[in-house]
């Protein structure tokens, strides 16, 4: 027998039918372990029980808050169970005046974290996001054309495009490797109230809504020269007085969702990726039932896994959730739920399990659970963040 292996009868088969007749193996009277086996178990056990760990700990995800009137972005860590961990507060270097709100982009290789500022003198700063801890160390800052509603990285991460409210255009920047925003590249005239400008999920258009026209301008994005072109035709009209305002695409990119800020509607489109063309297939609301007061719409979020789509609404301080089919793309109302004062924005984190409200009135955030099921939200849990707080990021890391 080889140094160091025990060895043992064979235990029965209870089962005399399907058990073989076998000759019983005597009991060895010293069983000798060699320390080789056991070094090698005990080594591959903590091998195992380390890869577990890290499997177990490698998605860290963190939920950024811009908060506008103290200039600085909240940074909080996100547990498993859904409680918010303060991790820091990043102030802005080279900003000494608020601006009316405070936009966030996170760039596509989850590296870099630009913030647009809306004072004098108009600009993006970057902070560098650091992959195991998610906190952020400022990189530098660049130009922004103007006073920017919103900003967004195209799809590969190359380019900045940002939107201004008042100053009723659109711009796109480039963006150097670490992050930082260079001088405007293209600054376009837009009709009244330009809001968002985002990019089409496989970075060929960009899309524009002007709330006080009452249009989305489609834009061809291209990628190699990094500049945009009008598209033919170049505007989707949408009710007058509504005041288009958000949009977010579905994650299968078939589906588009706009929100309106002035009557309080989140319409639902196809979207057909060739041509880059919206149409519309129906029209719901963003109000909670019974309400009769002056609708003032904010901003609207699907979940990652594409289930769940939400809408946030200011005179009334509620979120409204809402069912998606996923091959219709329509949408089927499940109700409203109260939430944080004047709630201009709010964010899903990438499991699709939880939902971070702020409240520019409030200075807090308010973290809910939503139902695998039915999409339902379930309040969990508040914090006070920095000073009016109106931009949420989610990102997990690495």
């Amino acid at each position: 027998m080889r140094r160091g292996a025990c060895r043992y009868p064979l235990r029965q088969n209870n089962n005399a039918a399907l058990a073989p007749r076998r000759t019983p193996m005597p009991r060895p009277t010293r069983c000798v372990a060699s320390k080789t086996p056991r070094a090698a178990i005990a080594t591959t056990l903590a091998f195992l029980a380390l890869i577990s760990g890290v499997r177990a700990g490698m998605a860290e995800t963190f939920a950024y808050v811009g908060n506008a009137d103290s200039n600085d972005i909240s940074v909080f860590k996100l547990s498993e169970s859904g409680e918010m961990t303060p991790v820091q507060t990043a102030a802005f270097t080279g900003v000494e005046k608020p601006g009316s709100s405070t936009p966030l982009a996170i760039t596509p290789d989850h590296r870099v974290l630009i913030a647009g500022v809306r004072s004098q003198p108009f600009q993006a700063v970057s902070f560098a996001i650091d992959p195991k801890t998610g906190q952020l160390s400022h990189v530098g800052n660049g130009p922004l054309a103007d006073s920017m509603a919103n900003i967004a990285t195209d799809r590969g991460g190359k380019v900045l495009f940002s939107a201004s409210y008042g100053g009723n255009k659109v711009a796109l920047n480039p963006l150097s490797a670490n992050g930082v925003v260079g001088e405007p590249k293209q600054v376009i005239p837009t009709g009244l109230n330009a809001h968002a400008f985002l990019p089409s999920p496989d970075n060929r258009y960009v899309f524009a809504t002007n709330l006080g026209s009452d249009q989305v301008l489609s834009f061809a994005f291209d990628v190699t020269t990094g500049t945009l072109t009008p598209s033919a035709p170049p505007n989707y009209k949408v009710p007058e007085k509504s005041g288009p305002r958000h949009f977010v695409f579905h994650p299968n990119g078939k589906f588009v969702y706009l929100i309106h800020e002035l009557n309080g509607d989140v319409a639902a489109f196809t979207y057909e990726a060739k041509s880059g063309a919206w149409d519309e297939i129906q029209r719901t609301t963003a109000l909670p039932e019974g309400f009769n007061g002056k609708p003032w719409a904010a901003d609207i979020h699907i979940t990652p896994d594409g289930r769940f789509l939400y809408a946030s609404e200011r005179t009334t301080n509620t979120l409204t959730a809402y069912k998606v089919d996923a091959a219709s793309g329509k949408l089927t109302t499940v109700g409203s739920v109260p939430t944080e004062k004047q709630p201009r924005g709010f964010n899903i984190d990438p499991s699709s399990r939880y939902l971070a409200a702020v409240g520019e009135l409030s200075d807090g955030m308010t973290v809910y659970a939503i139902d695998q099921s039915s999409g339902a939200l379930s309040k969990l849990k508040s914090y006070p963040t920095g000073k009016k707080p109106n931009w949420v990021e989610f990102l997990s890391l690495p």
